[in-house]
């Protein structure tokens, strides 16, 4: 019985080494988000932003993100995207009104960029490389990273204040993990 339970236990830390999205259980709310460096994975968080989480997944679906850069990446802070123009002054055009929760942010938290109005965020986001309590209960929180921090760690930073990239890295492909193939 005891090799049996560690026969298991063993073939279970294989699957969630090899395969990271065996860690997310409801893939209708799980994201691919893919760079040239690897697959992030990213769990949503309806129950605390649903609006931009079905926001963001009708985007994905729609194929919005795809060969979008990061424009702005701040070492030690976050990196930036979701804006096709890559100025960071672009969206998709639709703006949703602010769902603040008092989920921290963290580091491998994805949040809402937005600007000074708090029902102006459409489609740009952010991940956090560490924690960024100045932002809590003051921007959406909708989802946060669970594998592949490694490769937004290895996205291109920008430099000066603002962080603007040039030559930027750029988004492959995001999927909800349930229409991934």
């Amino acid at each position: 019985m005891k090799s049996l339970l560690q026969s298991l236990f063993v073939c279970a830390l294989l699957v969630l080494t090899v395969c990271p999205a065996a860690l997310a259980q409801d893939l209708e709310n799980t994201l691919y988000l893919d760079l040239a460096s690897g697959r992030v994975v990213i769990e949503m968080r309806p129950d605390l932003a649903p609006r931009h989480v079905a926001r963001i997944k009708e985007l994905a679906r729609m194929k919005f993100y795809d060969g979008i850069v990061f424009h702005r990446v701040i070492d030690g802070f976050m990196a930036q995207t979701g804006d096709p123009t890559g100025t960071g002054r672009g969206g998709s055009g639709m703006t949703l009104p602010a769902e603040f929760s008092n989920a921290p942010f963290q580091r491998g938290t994805v949040g809402m960029a937005r600007a000074s109005d708090p029902d102006s965020a459409d489609s740009q986001f952010f991940i956090c490389f560490a924690p960024a309590p100045f932002l809590d209960g003051q921007y959406t929180v909708w989802g946060q990273v669970v594998s592949g921090m490694e490769f937004v760690d290895q996205i291109k930073k920008g430099t000066g204040q603002n962080g603007m990239v040039s030559n930027p890295d750029k988004i492959i492909s995001l999927r909800v993990a349930a229409d991934a193939q």
